[in-house]
Parts: C-alpha cells; structure tokens; sequence
C-alpha cells in the first residue's frame, strides 16, 4: 500500500512569511517547483472560490511539477451548495442567471441549467491536470447543513452524473451521516457508487463528523483541518485563524496506527493536511510522512 503525503495549499500568504520558501523563490512557478521537491502530492484550495482557466491549470500541470506529481482539486463552491461570492461568477453563469441574484455579493446557485454550466466549466478547466495524468481526487466538501435526506443523496450521484471521468471524494461536515445505522448506510452509499470517503480530523463538538478512518473506495483520504476549537466558530477573524493548529506527536501517532490499520482496504492513502497556517501543515506533514516510515 502506498501512503502520499501533501498539505492544501502551497500559496497561503502566511506560508509564503513563514520561511518555507527560500529567499529568492517568489514566483508561483518557482513556489509550486520547490514544494514538489519536498511532497509528491497538493490539494488545490483556490478552486473552491472560482474556477481556473484551462491555461492557469495546465501550467499546474506543466514544467512545474514532475511526472507522478498529483493534484486534488476542491470543487468550486456553486458546485457543493455553499454561497458564492458574485465577483467570481463566470461570465456565461451570469448572463443565464436572474438579475436580482446579484443584489447581495453572496449568493447560491440553484438554477439547473446555471448549475449544468458550472459542473462543464469546472470539467473543462481541469482538463489539462487530466491529460497529463496529473489528476486526483475531486474534493466535494458539503456544508454543516447538507444532511443525509433523500435529496441529498441524489445530489451527489448527480455530480458523479455531470463529472462522469473523474474520482469523486466526498467530505460530510455533520455527524448526522456518521452515527448508527446512518452511518452504514453512508458507507453503503458510496462504496456501491465507488465515491471516496473523505476521513476529517477537526475540532469535535457535538455536530462534528468524529475522526474515522474509513475506506470505501481503492483509495483512502484524510483531511487534516486541525483542532483549533477556540477559532472554529469564531467570527470576525480571518479564515486562516480557524487552521492555526500545529498538532502534537501524540495526535500524529493516533492517526498512524489508524492508518497502518487501512493496509489492505486501500490501494493508496493520500493525508493531507489542511491546518494551513504559517507552516504548520508542511512540519506535520513532514512528521507523520517520517513517523510511517519508522513503523515499515
């Protein structure tokens, strides 16, 4: 079984003061070089908020990162139920949508054919990442909100529908879908639609998804937000403080014995860590990627 180990982002402002990058590397083709010298894999953060172009993509995709290196990309918010913020529309989606829409900057999507022409636009975008056979897992991060209902349920082999080519990880931020019979069912659910469970490591309160480790799919992945329980629900603070969480050896070496426990469920485990401040997520990572490799 192969473990790879990577954070979700490598372009945060507090990354880029921390010291990671050396002196001298300040260009986005010089950063993305130098940290896939050091991890083989990355969530990419930025498409949560708009989505790429094709050219942007395939200079991801490009000279900038060597043959084997993976990219997970986050799905464009419109895409997973959350409000999207106006300015970051595609211009097609605009013209098909409402005019009233844009009286607030936040909005959500729920025309369908609005909707339709997010999902090929997002597709398109990676297109590039996929034919260069750089191309991971799209991460669907559904909110607090989303719960297991019916509903829902068909949302979700929707977008397996309208993202047909590509592997689908699914993140569920309430512990609704996780407890009792639920939460067979959940795992049901996916294993017969081959969608990845997304295992979450994050602040637990009483709706928080609890930290299994879970595989229901050949492949296994794990998001580590961090356990800044002070931040999570904070308001008025920038997003960045909520993943101000170094976690300790001990937290490391609970989720390590978890994972040697995957051997066999999975042909590959991706841990990827999300406590992206400063360069919190690069020295975990890096921690747990040395604490495996003393337990082979």
């Amino acid at each position: 079984m192969t473990i790879r180990f990577g954070t979700c982002s490598w372009t945060d402002p507090t990354l880029l003061k921390s010291g990671f990058y050396p002196e001298g590397v300040n260009s986005p083709e010089e950063r993305l070089k130098y940290y896939a010298g050091h991890f083989d894999t990355v969530e990419v953060d930025s498409t949560y908020y708009s989505i790429p172009s094709e050219k942007v993509a395939g200079l991801w995709a490009g000279e900038r990162t060597p043959e084997g290196f993976t990219f997970h990309i986050k799905a464009y918010s419109a895409l997973t139920g959350h409000p999207v913020d106006t300015k970051g529309i595609p211009l097609p989606v605009r013209d098909i949508l409402p005019k009233d829409s844009f009286r607030e900057r936040w909005v959500r999507i729920n025309d369908e054919e609005a909707l339709k022409l997010c999902f090929r636009m997002f597709g398109s975008a990676l297109r590039p990442i996929k034919d260069s056979g750089n191309l991971g897992v799209i991460v669907f991060q559904f909110p607090p909100w989303f719960l297991p209902k019916k509903k829902n349920y068909d949302y979700i082999l929707k977008c397996k529908e309208y993202l047909p080519d590509e592997k689908l990880a699914i993140e569920f931020r309430h512990i609704s879908w996780l407890v009792g019979r639920t939460k067979d069912q959940t795992m049901k659910f996916l294993k017969d639609n081959n969608l990845i469970y997304i295992s979450v490591d994050e602040p637990q309160f009483p709706t928080s998804p609890p930290p299994i480790a879970e595989v229901t799919s050949d492949i296994a992945y794990i998001r580590f937000h961090g356990r800044n329980r002070e931040n999570w629900f904070k308001r008025g603070i920038p997003t960045v403080e909520r993943y101000n969480y170094l976690y300790s050896k001990e937290e490391l070496k609970e989720w390590a014995g978890k994972m040697k426990r995957l051997e066999g469920l999975a042909k590959i485990i991706y841990a990827m860590f999300n406590n992206c401040h400063g360069n919190k997520a690069i020295i975990n990572a890096m921690d747990l990627r040395e604490m495996l490799k003393e337990t082979d």
